[in-house]
């Protein structure tokens, strides 16, 4: 069995990234991944402004701590206001130009307005309060890097330097299907041994969190001509092919076959725990990954490895999810030969509390968990230890 870090590398190396690209509106670019690097043409903010209501001064009007000037004009956001001259101050609001001649803002709070002229209670210093041009962004400067994943607030930067439009890489498609004859979907009547396909929302849900677009090829009778032709559809339409179940060597299981006859298989189980079967290769012209049956198996393996390699499918240059040292509030002392990944949740007191039944079958404890240990081989964790934590919120996005 090859190892987490050979496996993970290995698909990373097998991932092509998509090359087409297409505009899409800034204010519907979340989440897509940028093609090229963005640029700013203008300084932001494009003046001077005031980060306070207020009133702009000369600092050296305001030397005494009981100014009283003349208020000549009023500035609302938008509006440029005339030059200030000596002895007197603009009535200013947060966001407006600071006038030509005011070197300061005082606060409206210091303030007190006397008919036309205003009490400044406060010796000022020159830029108090007061925002430069371009101390922001600068024009010229690059805002945005080819790569990245582009969040709300990467979007509210690109907008803020007036880019209406911005070029992503096309979202990676992605066909999935299910093998196994107990399978039925929730809402259908549940006959006895039967189970209902939970897989198909997680796998279908997680991969649509990531920008992709899903081919959902449903459930899979448990034979080898109806999996090999699952096989030949999805690949037909598809740049990976994401497969739940089936990848056991059992007589009703023909995933593995199907992709041997199909494609070529270059990656067969792995030692990771939940998860061993676990599965890579090539079909036709697209990338496959075969995932276990059990749902907190797929689950784990489709964070650790699905995820990024999907990302760096779609161009997206850091895929490592970022690992915190935590403490661990349990112990764990029987571990496993292989590499572990332990379902736990933060508590109130800065530790982790340990899921007690870690079984492949048990997703009650993926919906209860904050994230996983990984934990290595044959370690066992012994209460006040520190550990690697893995956030869902790293993981699954």
């Amino acid at each position: 069995m090859l190892s987490v870090d050979e496996a993970l590398a290995a698909l990373l190396s097998g991932a092509t990234p998509v090359t087409e690209t297409e505009d899409v509106a800034t204010l519907a670019a979340s989440g897509r991944v940028l093609a090229s690097d963005q640029f700013s043409t203008v300084d932001v903010p494009p003046l001077d402004n005031t980060s306070m209501d207020g009133y702009a001064v000369r600092a050296a009007d305001c030397t005494s701590g009981e100014a009283r000037l003349a208020v000549t004009q009023r500035i609302p956001a938008g509006k440029i206001g005339a030059a200030l001259g000596p002895g007197t101050a603009a009535r200013i609001f947060t966001g407006a130009p600071v006038p030509p001649g005011a070197d300061a803002v005082v606060m409206q709070e210091m303030c007190t307005a006397e008919g036309d002229h205003v009490l400044v209670r406060h010796k000022p210093h020159p830029g108090e309060w007061i925002r430069r041009a371009g101390e922001d962004i600068r024009a010229g400067s690059r805002i945005l890097a080819r790569g990245a994943r582009l969040t709300p607030q990467a979007c509210g930067l690109a907008a803020s330097v007036g880019l209406a439009v911005l070029p992503v890489y096309r979202g990676l498609r992605v066909a999935v299907f299910f093998t196994g004859n107990e399978l039925v979907m929730p809402g259908e009547r549940l006959p006895a041994g039967a189970i209902y396909n939970s897989n198909r929302f997680t796998i279908t849900g997680l991969l649509e969190q990531l920008g992709c677009e899903v081919d959902d090829l449903g459930i899979v009778p448990d034979s080898l001509a109806a999996t090999r032709e699952a096989f030949r559809r999805a690949a037909s339409s598809s740049d990976l092919i994401v497969t739940s179940g089936g990848m056991s060597v059992g007589e009703e299981d023909h995933v593995k076959a199907a992709v041997e006859a199909e494609g070529r298989l270059e990656m067969w189980k792995i030692a990771v725990k939940p998860g061993k079967p676990l599965a890579f290769g090539h079909v036709g012209g697209a990338a496959f990954i075969g995932l276990p049956g059990n749902p907190v198996s797929l689950f784990v393996t489709a964070a650790v490895f699905v995820r990024p390699f999907v990302l760096r499918c779609q161009g997206v240059s850091e895929v490592e999810p970022l690992a915190f040292p935590m403490r661990a509030d349990f112990d764990w002392p029987k571990p496993d030969a292989r590499r572990e990944f332990l379902r736990v949740k933060l508590n109130p007191a800065g530790g982790l509390e340990l899921y007690p039944n870690q079984g492949s079958a048990v997703l009650t404890s993926a919906v209860w968990a904050d994230g996983l240990v990984d934990n290595p081989e044959r370690h066992p964790i012994a209460r006040g230890e520190t550990v690697r934590f893995l956030p869902f919120s790293e993981l699954l996005r």
